[in-house]
């Protein structure tokens, strides 16, 4: 009787297991979809924003390259605003509702810049920013909440990829539209992509935790720290591509707007498939493939200064897609490595907030230095901070743990 009841015991046992377990890998893979949803409807439109509203402002409003590029830096100062002072300050509950709102104000948007002149545009730009800022960091937090840390960085490394598809959805429609209509029709375009994000947006999950760390405490942390400098040696030069790639493409080799836009296709591809490799088989070792992609940006950005035409010139551009791949999603397993749950969202928050700074301080820089020195020179000029940073960044951490998990 007793080998009776302990048998039913252990079998009882085993399947409340299985059950849990099957639960709890239902509750990933809806997260994950959910996830995927989100980020392509966000990124597809934030992407689109902030590559179209510098072609509206220079080909539709006639401002110049230095205009362009403080309305740029406008964009993404307010971006920062949101990402370094708001979002980090808020509760999860608050941060959920905050979360909703702005993919509203996001799908409003998108009309606005269609009606927009050049006064509305900044505006408009700046109310865009803040929403942009709100979203985008809290989808990083939102695919670091697995159970396990296995989970945890395939879901980053799944995000990442969901970031690149819909970098290469949202061009490869643009591209499209550009060859039957001009750049303020694509605004509206993109309004069912953004009513997906409203419908979603409530789904997305926040931190379960009481308290929440934010401040210098979290400001110190050696994962904030090592993905800033590792997302420093990529984003500097991508800040410039965001917003004068098509422009540089379209005035260089006297492309039609569809042409000029389509540079960012083979770009994004090549960091789709890169990010697709890292969701299947994430690295544990850091060390190699963030030197590997290093090199390749250094090489790219010479490239882009000697290619003698637009095949060679999208060839070039291709070749760049792979450290866009690789590094952010590395940038955002260094985090997860080195952070708690409770310092996960301010940590997120102050790492989107240090690339919104490098997306406004870079295409003002370069809109500016290119009106004395020309496009091309200015962009391959910034392999000077990409090569410094990167001896900085190895110096500290290569034999971090960060970088090669024990």
């Amino acid at each position: 009787m007793f080998t009776t009841f302990v048998s039913k015991f252990k079998f009882k046992l085993s399947t409340t297991y299985i059950s849990t377990m099957d639960s709890s890998k239902h509750s990933l893979i809806y997260s994950a979809i959910i996830l995927v949803l989100m980020t392509i409807s966000a990124r597809a439109t934030n992407n689109m924003v902030t590559t179209t509203v510098p072609l509206l402002a220079k080909y539709s409003l006639q401002l110049s390259n230095s205009m362009v590029g403080l309305l740029s830096a406008l964009l993404f100062t307010f971006n920062f605003i949101a990402t370094t002072f708001i979002n980090p300050e808020l509760n999860s509950k608050l941060r959920k509702r905050a979360f909703v709102i702005s993919n509203i104000i996001i799908l409003l948007s998108l009309p606005l810049y269609y009606l927009s002149n050049v006064i509305s545009i900044w505006i408009i730009s700046i109310f865009a920013g803040i929403a942009f800022g709100l979203v985008m960091p809290n989808l990083i937090t939102a695919a670091s909440l697995a159970n396990d840390k296995k989970s945890v960085e395939r879901l980053l490394s799944l995000y990442s990829t969901s970031l690149s598809t819909s970098l290469i959805l949202g061009p490869a429609i643009e591209v499209y539209l550009l060859t039957r209509y001009d750049y303020r029709d694509v605004f509206l375009w993109f309004i069912p992509i953004a009513v997906i994000g409203v419908i979603i947006a409530s789904r997305i999950r926040f931190p379960d935790v009481k308290r929440e760390s934010s401040g210098m405490s979290v400001i110190k942390n050696k994962g904030l720290m090592a993905a800033s400098l590792s997302i420093t040696t990529y984003n500097v030069p991508f800040a410039a591509f965001t917003t004068f790639l098509a422009i540089l493409a379209k005035d260089r080799f006297n492309l039609p707007s569809f042409d000029a836009y389509f540079v960012f296709l083979p770009f994004y591809i090549m960091s789709f498939l890169t990010r697709l490799t890292m969701t299947i088989r994430p690295f544990e070792n850091l060390r190699m493939p963030m030197l590997i992609s290093i090199i390749i940006t250094i090489l790219g950005l010479f490239g882009l200064l000697y290619a003698p035409n637009y095949s060679i010139f999208l060839a070039v551009i291709a070749l760049l897609g792979i450290p866009h791949g690789s590094i952010f999603p590395m940038a955002t397993i260094m985090i997860s490595r080195a952070t708690s749950i409770a310092e996960r969202n301010a940590v997120n928050s102050y790492f989107s907030a240090y690339n919104n700074l490098l997306f406004l301080i870079v295409p003002a820089i370069i809109g500016f230095v290119s009106e004395i020195i020309g496009l091309t020179f200015s962009i391959s000029a910034l392999v000077i901070p990409v090569a410094i940073t990167a001896v900085v960044f190895f110096k500290m951490f290569w034999n971090d743990n960060i970088m090669v998990k024990r």
